[in-house]
């Protein structure tokens, strides 16, 4: 409810837009104080036909463009069908862009120095580029083990086993809780006795056990937690962050890494950062020789490798994938998306940028690959992981104000990791 203050500034506000109280020499006020006016409404959390932080009525997927006419009436429209003539367009001009190769030299460098590139960028950067990616909960819903794999048509015997074990793991959860808000309620009903020091006696054995814990070579962070998280390639933590605020039933334990120190500097400096909850560190991919993590192999339910596959060289990634399937529980599973072949950034790229064939290199140093389905599936089942998803995923992103329509193109897969079971 609204104080008689505030329905009272909101009246002086509105007022001047009144026809009749606006003179030829006040018109010049109207943009300011539509300003204010906008301001105000949002910091009294209040909405209006103009401005509104809803989502969008049509759920994401569903806008697809049936008339050509309208194509300017939304921002996004999916599932689109490209003809013959715009794919072999495509190819030609992903061919003209590609006549010209980056030399040799050239090419060895940015391989050797991909992390001091990535650094400059999150510096430059820091956590403005990219989004926080709350669309992860929409096309991942595994990232909820209470409602792991509802909606995936075709899900076959072993993934729907693994939905089983999400939901054993879930009842474990929370019976695990049930006993902890019994030992809450217990110690409330109970105040504990304090030291001289002024320290709870309870915690101080907690601590203890803690350091016991620490001193257990079997120890990990993470340990004490049912549903383990590992983001591959986290950035600024535009994954991390909304993940951790999102999914509380069960709460989950969140791994991330970058081998980028700045973006993992930048995670760790972020606010919402709990060392209880996450864990980031500095790790390369692509160098597995000396190289550990601070989890044991058959430990992770859900790996994210969201747009980072197509940063490596492509003839590091299948030993990439090989050492992540490693880590899965049987029954977990990694999720995917990155670019697919001739999407819009991949043809706007300039002559003298290709490396080789589809791998390209930006104008700051960092390095892109744009997938085709069969190479994802190839890569990922030579990994012994099973295809539950593999899409070419086919946006129409539209510039209103420009008046310009822009051709996305990703893929987006999921892979399971089979029982031992199956594997036999």
């Amino acid at each position: 409810m609204l104080t008689k203050g505030q329905h009272d500034l909101i009246r002086y506000i509105c007022i001047p837009w009144n026809g009749h109280y606006i003179n030829m020499k006040r018109r010049s006020q109207v943009g300011l104080i539509h300003t204010l006016h906008l301001a105000l409404l949002r910091k009294l959390g209040l909405q209006c036909k103009f401005q509104s932080g809803r989502r969008p009525t049509a759920p994401l997927g569903s806008r697809i463009l049936s008339d050509p006419s309208k194509v300017y009436e939304h921002n996004m429209w999916d599932h689109i069908q490209w003809t013959s003539e715009q794919e072999e367009l495509a190819r030609q001009k992903a061919e003209e862009n590609s006549s010209i190769k980056v030399s040799m030299e050239d090419q060895v460098q940015y391989d050797k120095d991909a992390s001091v590139y990535w650094d400059k960028f999150y510096r430059a950067h820091q956590n403005k580029f990219f989004k926080d990616r709350r669309w992860l909960f929409q096309e991942f819903p595994e990232l909820f083990p209470n409602r792991a794999f509802d909606g995936n048509e075709g899900v076959e015997e072993s993934t729907q086993n693994s939905a089983s074990l999400g939901q054993a793991k879930l009842d474990c959860f929370n019976k695990t809780c049930d006993k902890q808000n019994i030992a809450d309620t217990v110690q409330k009903e109970n105040p504990v006795k304090q030291t001289k020091s002024g320290k709870n006696l309870e915690y101080m054995k907690q601590d203890k056990r803690r350091t016991d814990m620490w001193k257990n070579p079997e120890y990990f962070p993470g340990i004490d937690f049912n549903f383990r998280i590992f983001e591959v390639g986290c950035g600024a933590g535009n994954s991390v962050f909304p993940v951790l605020d999102e999914i509380c039933d069960p709460r989950p334990f969140l791994y991330c890494c970058d081998f980028s120190e700045c973006a993992v500097e930048l995670v760790k400096s972020h606010p919402s950062y709990n060392p209880t909850r996450c864990y980031a560190f500095v790790h390369d991919l692509c160098n597995e020789a000396g190289a550990t993590y601070p989890f044991p192999d058959g430990s992770i339910d859900i790996i994210l490798l969201v747009f980072v596959l197509s940063s490596i060289h492509p003839k590091r990634m299948q030993n990439v994938v090989n050492r992540l399937s490693k880590l899965l529980k049987p029954g977990g599973m990694i999720l995917f998306r990155d670019y697919g072949r001739y999407d819009m950034t991949q043809l706007r790229l300039k002559k003298g940028r290709c490396l080789f064939g589809n791998f390209y290199v930006r104008g700051d140093g960092t390095c892109v690959y744009f997938f085709t389905k069969e190479e994802i599936s190839n890569i990922f089942i030579s990994a012994g992981l099973k295809e539950v998803q593999n899409l070419m995923d086919r946006r129409l992103q539209v510039n209103r104000k420009k008046r310009i329509a822009m051709h996305r193109v990703w893929v987006q897969c999921k892979y399971l990791k089979p029982s031992v079971n199956y594997l036999r």
